[in-house]
């Protein structure tokens, strides 16, 4: 059974990481499981990777997932795997386990709330999307073109974090109560339902650890 080492530097009531969002090389046609991990108790602290990231450290990366398509995928319309920029496999709660197997195509979510006192509410993770990804020339794909699964070899909590598709604005993913670490992967992937004008679409989607 995993048990993770006690961890998470002192933070703000909110902690936010970004995540990019792109769609490369489009052209017109012709042309889990997850963990949930009791934590000691301690000072109000949280702590928020999304990616790449430093157990008891600020990270400044931003990883970027992408979607490349060739004109005979356009075509097909079939949805496309999208690839991280980032390469986080073990995770970050101290125990180094291996929840994401192949960071080629995953990345690694996580977050820790921890309280001295346990009935001190429960800390939420959410995200925040935009409505579209915007290409240079103005050109948009709806952010609802983008949806993700979950896993994580071995886990006794299937979806801690759920599965889902992003939608403009600020979701609420999952609930940390105190002293709880929470992890999985997630797998993001282009609906591809419609051929797009020609260009490179991006957009940011940013993720919140907020305390009570």
């Amino acid at each position: 059974m995993r048990q993770p080492n006690a961890w998470g530097a002192p933070a703000p009531v909110v902690r936010g990481r970004p995540l990019v969002l792109g769609l490369l090389g489009l052209v017109l046609a012709g042309s889990a499981h997850a963990w949930s991990l009791s934590v000691a108790a301690a000072s109000s602290r949280v702590f928020l990777h999304v990616g790449t990231g430093t157990a008891n450290a600020n990270n400044p990366t931003v990883d970027r997932v992408t979607a490349d398509l060739t004109p005979a995928e356009l075509l097909a319309r079939n949805p496309k795997v999208m690839t991280s920029s980032g390469m986080q496999s073990n995770s970050l709660s101290g125990d180094n386990f291996a929840t994401c197997p192949t960071p080629s195509t995953q990345v690694l979510i996580g977050a820790s709330y921890r309280r001295n006192n346990n009935g001190q509410g429960q800390a939420v993770l959410s995200v925040n999307a935009p409505a579209s990804l915007v290409s240079a020339a103005g050109d948009t794909i709806p952010i609802s073109e983008i949806s993700w699964t979950v896993s994580a070899p071995g886990s006794p909590v299937p979806g801690i974090i759920p599965a889902g598709t992003f939608s403009a604005g600020q979701r609420q993913l999952a609930t940390v109560p105190p002293n709880t670490f929470i992890e999985n992967c997630h797998t993001f992937r282009y609906a591809n339902s419609a051929i797009r004008a020609a260009g490179t679409y991006t957009g940011v989607v940013t993720y919140t650890l907020s305390t009570p």
